[in-house]
């Protein structure tokens, strides 16, 4: 990963939504890196590919794809983050789609800061294997 993170408050002090916070910008970053790494396209054809990764309806979909290969622990950070979901919602995504991508989030955050990067590989490299061949195409 990036960088080792330094905790001075526990991470389960946390609230869902900072944890979703993070693990927002964690997603995005190797979503970014892994089209960059295979891909020769310009930012806005970049950016546009990455949507489907990180927009709602996507991280949505990852989570069904993922949810069989989650431990207890993790399905529970992420009904924390679906329960911790704002009111509002992203106009192109439903309010399921939403709070899933905010549990979605909320468990990536939690694994990024407590050290867990083996296993966001492992959780981010199945999505891709998964979606990619499907919303690179389009």
């Amino acid at each position: 990963m990036l960088f080792e993170t330094e905790n001075q408050i526990d991470v389960r002090e946390h609230s869902p939504l900072a944890l979703a916070f993070v693990g927002d910008g964690v997603y995005e970053l190797l979503v970014r890196a892994r089209e960059v790494e295979r891909t020769r396209l310009q930012p806005g054809r970049l950016h546009g590919r990455a949507v489907r990764f990180v927009s709602a309806k996507g991280q949505f979909e990852a989570l069904q794809f993922l949810e069989p290969m989650l431990t207890e622990q993790e399905k529970d950070l992420v009904r924390r983050g679906k329960n911790a979901s704002k009111a509002t919602v992203s106009k192109h995504a439903s309010p399921e789609e939403y709070r899933a991508s905010t549990g979605f989030e909320c468990l990536l955050g939690y694994l990024y800061l407590t050290g867990q990067n083996e296993r966001i590989r492992v959780l981010f490299d199945a999505v891709w294997q998964q979606f990619a061949p499907l919303w690179m195409a389009e």
